[in-house]
């Protein structure tokens, strides 16, 4: 019987800069994205018949079509053969709704999973296209790595790697409404913009400093009085325990540091985890999947 086992990383942004709306109703993005350490663990193995989803550490709602079953609907569709009878496993350990992408993550593992099992020759970037068709996260978290990404997140340039480094990821105990916050944005005042190409420049000379001091989010803008006040207060621990840089990824509420010393990353884990809960500690991931 066919089984695979693969990792699921989570992903932060670098940069977040959202350049306008388009007519299909998506944002214009421009970011850089990273995948780190945090991850979940996905299993896909034949079964006798249907698809079946096991999960660990999540409920789902009963009687809903999953991501991960519609990637594996794509995936056939793509391949012009029916979906053969299929059980996934997730054990979660990303929190969910917290801007660092877990439920994409999982969908491109699911489809990393499927493509060694049954189309290893099918090219990366179909992977991709396929993945798109399920959330604009999902080619990213297929290639992982650290990516310029633009379009709706879909259009990957690769980067050099950020440097080695501790990160401190540390979630808030409430949720951002992500669709809220990109109408928020919508005519908002963002005043100066996240510099994307100085962080690229700072990541071409893998200067890790600069990369820190680069860290920057729009989202971070059009926060209300009590969801910046909880965000900044994060932030401030992580820089007074020694962060190079903070800030929240994606559409938050996840807070992250980048750190040049471990030991200095476990003690403000340690600080920040007796308040909050869902504090962890993470590397950089470099590319998953290569250019066939």
């Amino acid at each position: 019987m066919k089984t695979l086992t693969l990792e699921a990383p989570a992903k932060i942004n670098l940069t977040l800069d959202i350049l306008g709306r388009r007519t299909d109703g998506y944002h214009d993005m421009r970011m850089v994205m990273q995948a780190v350490s945090l991850g979940d663990t996905v299993t896909v193995a034949e079964a006798a018949g249907g698809f079946s989803l096991l999960t660990e550490g999540i409920s789902l709602p009963a009687g809903k079509v999953t991501l991960e079953q519609r990637a594996a609907d794509a995936f056939f569709h793509r391949l012009g053969r029916p979906v053969p009878g299929l059980e996934v496993r997730l054990a979660k350990r990303v929190p969910a709704y917290a801007g660092l992408g877990g439920g994409s993550a999982d969908v491109a593992a699911v489809l990393r999973c499927l493509r060694t099992l049954y189309a290893p020759d099918l090219p990366r970037q179909a992977l991709e296209e396929i993945g798109l068709a399920v959330g604009s996260d999902v080619p990213f978290c297929v290639r992982g790595g650290t990516c310029l990404a633009e379009g709706r997140g879909e259009l990957l340039t690769d980067l050099p790697p950020l440097p080695d480094c501790a990160i401190v990821l540390c979630k808030p105990d409430f949720g951002l409404p992500t669709p809220e916050l990109f109408a928020r944005l919508d005519g908002a005042d963002l005043g100066p913009r996240p510099d994307t190409a100085a962080m690229a420049a700072a990541l071409a000379r893998g200067d890790l400093a600069a990369a820190a001091a680069c860290l920057g989010n729009v989202f971070e803008r059009v926060l209300t009085e009590e969801e910046g006040e909880e965000i900044r207060s994060i932030k401030e621990a992580l820089l007074r325990h020694s962060a190079l840089g903070a800030a929240m990824s994606g559409s938050g509420p996840t807070v992250f540091g980048l750190f040049d010393d471990r030991q200095k990353a476990v003690r403000a884990k340690e600080a920040l985890e007796g308040r909050y809960r869902q504090t962890y500690l993470a590397a950089p991931v470099k590319i998953l999947e290569k250019m066939e």
